[in-house]
């Protein structure tokens, strides 16, 4: 596993560009005795194994099969940052990098696969059943990603899933450890862009022009007021302005005025008041001050939302596995945001953390504390023992054993 974590780490790939990392994971999953479906959204690959009165692993897709049908996601893709860890296995593809340990969880699901085709050869799968595993393109990419291709194209369809679980890693968790909550576990991310348009003037003769600016100005002190007086204050929201921009030069009153928003919530309820109030907000700051607005509001990622039947499962089996002080059942929620969320609005299932440490040691030497999505982290190593075998016990027990 480490070897093929930093093979791919190498060699990053961004979101439907993982062409690579696809033959890579196909190759070993035929190894292990898969059945593979490649191609699936661009680079998707699913492999299949069936045992017992499941059928051999062989024939079309979606046929009819007796027995649990279970399903494994893993992420692949990597993002546009410069890596600047100095690692021996650092990116080797200039301005991309594994800055959120896609690389890991790929690296991890496939070595529950090898154990996972070692027990079917052997004839040692519990009972009958079916196992997907999922490898997923493009989950970076905001409101298009993987995930929704993917279904888009027939997922469960083809590949039917009374369950589904994926996981992700966490810094700042001790490796070994592992975080669950049942219901809503990862915010909803939409991107808005609000324009501004006005009529463009000298600024020593503002009464002869219609600035945007002002209008932008006040919906940017007026978006605050969402969160802290239109949402319950037990609930979780979020609007932030990541981008203002207005004009070219000091003395000249712009045309336009444009602001770009990242809003977030956790229950889809709050998610539909924030786009309300955002649109009421700005257009009513343009109407006062007599210029046009345009609101592009682009829903992205779902809210999140694991199955309680389906946290409680993985909750036991990883409290058997490395004991109960190792696992949170009842983990604070995230504001960030995936899109494993589309697949749980089809499936029921479970997105679960493992710990990745501090940021870990790496080639014996610490890097230093970080978040993912910054240019000098790296996925720990340690953690990948413990998440594919925390995969096989699970499929293990799904499956009757």
């Amino acid at each position: 596993m480490k070897t093929w974590r930093r093979a791919i780490h190498q060699h990053p790939e961004l979101g439907f560009d993982e062409f690579e990392t696809s033959r890579l994971v196909a190759e070993q999953l035929r190894q292990a005795g898969f059945e593979v479906h490649a191609g699936i959204a661009t680079t998707g690959v699913v492999g299949t194994l069936r045992w017992g009165k499941s059928g051999s692993n062989s024939g079309g897709n979606g046929e009819s099969h007796s027995g649990p049908r279970l399903g494994l996601r893993a992420d692949m893709d990597a993002l546009p940052i410069h890596e600047e860890t100095g690692l021996p296995w650092a990116s080797r593809n200039p301005g991309r990098m594994h800055a959120c340990g896609h690389d890991g969880h790929t690296a991890i699901l496939l070595g529950a696969a090898q154990v996972f085709g070692r027990l079917h050869s052997e004839g040692r799968l519990p009972g009958s059943g079916t196992l997907n595993l999922i490898f997923q393109p493009a989950e970076e990419l905001g409101g298009g990603g993987g995930a929704k291709r993917m279904l888009e194209e027939g997922l469960f369809e083809r590949f039917p899933c009374d369950a589904i679980f994926a996981l992700h890693n966490f810094p700042g968790v001790p490796t070994g450890h592992f975080r669950f909550r049942p219901g809503p576990f990862m915010a909803s991310s939409d991107k808005v862009l609000i324009r501004f348009d006005g009529k463009g003037g000298h600024g020593a003769l503002p009464h002869l022009a219609l600035d945007p600016t002002l209008p932008a100005a006040a919906t940017v002190l007026a978006l605050q007021t969402i969160v802290g007086r239109n949402v319950d204050p037990v609930d979780m929201a979020v609007v932030s302005v990541g981008r203002m921009s207005a004009g070219k030069v000091y003395n000249v009153i712009p045309e336009t005025a444009e602001l770009e928003l990242s809003v977030r919530a956790l229950r889809p309820e709050v998610r539909d008041r924030l786009e309300q109030r955002i649109c009421e907000l700005a257009r009513g700051q343009a109407a006062a001050h007599g210029v046009a607005c345009d609101i592009r509001y682009e829903r992205g990622y779902p809210v999140l939302i694991n199955s309680a039947e389906q946290v409680r499962f993985a909750t036991e089996v990883a409290r058997e596995l490395v004991g109960a002080d190792k696992v949170d059942g009842n983990a604070p929620p995230l504001s960030g945001s995936e899109d494993f969320a589309f697949m749980l609005q089809q499936v029921p299932g479970c997105y679960l953390l493992i710990g990745n440490g501090d940021n870990g040691f790496a080639g014996g030497e610490h890097l230093g504390p970080c978040s993912v999505h910054n240019p000098h982290y790296d996925f720990n190593d340690a953690c990948l023992a413990p998440g594919a075998t925390f995969w096989v016990a699970l499929a293990n027990r799904f499956f009757g054993g």
